[in-house]
């Protein structure tokens, strides 16, 4: 595994044990996420505060179909559980550098 795949499956699995410390840990201060509705979190402070309650209900978990990795990025094909009442179908991709993940884009 390349170094930005080793942070996107800490965070994963942060995701999956529904450990927002852990999650927003794998974060830098200053992310942007831009996420399927249009709208964007900027933060880790935002990411910890839209996450927080989906959390604390556990009702959230996301496998991985297929990966692809190129440099500092890494895009998922993810099927999300729990966000909607039917499973998701995603594409993510996450920029990593200096060992956190700074952007991501929520495809599809």
């Amino acid at each position: 595994m390349t170094a930005p795949e080793i942070i996107v499956e800490r965070q994963l699995a942060a995701y999956n044990s529904h450990d927002l410390d852990a999650f927003a840990a794998t974060y830098a201060p200053d992310v942007c996420i831009n996420r399927r509705s249009g709208d964007r979190l900027l933060g880790r402070d935002a990411v910890r505060q839209a996450y927080a309650d989906m959390f604390a209900k556990g009702r959230c978990r996301a496998e991985i179909v297929g990966r692809l990795t190129e440099g500092d990025w890494v895009v998922d094909h993810e099927i999300a559980h729990g966000v909607t009442d039917d499973p998701l179908r995603v594409l993510v991709a996450y920029r990593v550098r200096d060992g956190l993940i700074d952007h991501v884009d929520f495809l599809g």
